[in-house]
């Protein structure tokens, strides 16, 4: 089964979002079926098959998300880190501003869903391969 230190092993290798297919390929191959990040502190649930399931350690010092989402400017934030514009502290900064308090990226179904405080969808969007 994958560990945290392999899955941070992938992640250091994803400078910005454009990188992500390739950090979602791999971790796919380690097993990884789910994952649930927090913009708050930056710490993630990583799921597996038979239940099996783990949790990364806060990788920065806590944000306050904002209680209104914006989906718009989120959008616009995203699409940014995508290009490979922003860093990841940077897009979770942005997340926070835009009120997204996590997200979940199923990896069976290929979608990542961001959400609010209030466990509103925002936005649901496939993740891209490669």
């Amino acid at each position: 089964m994958f560990t945290i230190e392999a899955i941070e092993l992938a992640l250091s290798k994803t400078k910005s979002g454009a990188e992500f297919p390739k950090y979602i390929k791999e971790i796919k191959g380690m097993g990884v079926t789910a994952f649930e990040t927090w913009v708050e502190d930056g710490h993630t649930n990583y799921f597996g098959k038979n239940e099996y399931q783990t949790e990364s350690t806060p990788k920065y010092d806590t944000l306050t998300i904002a209680t209104k989402s914006d989906k718009v400017k989120f959008s616009q934030y995203l699409k940014i880190h995508q290009k490979g514009e922003t860093d990841y502290f940077t897009f979770c900064k942005h997340c926070a501003e835009t009120g997204i308090e996590k997200w979940i990226v199923d990896l069976d179904k290929m979608t990542c869903t961001y959400y609010d405080k209030s466990e509103n969808e925002i936005l649901i969007e496939k993740v891209p391969t490669v």
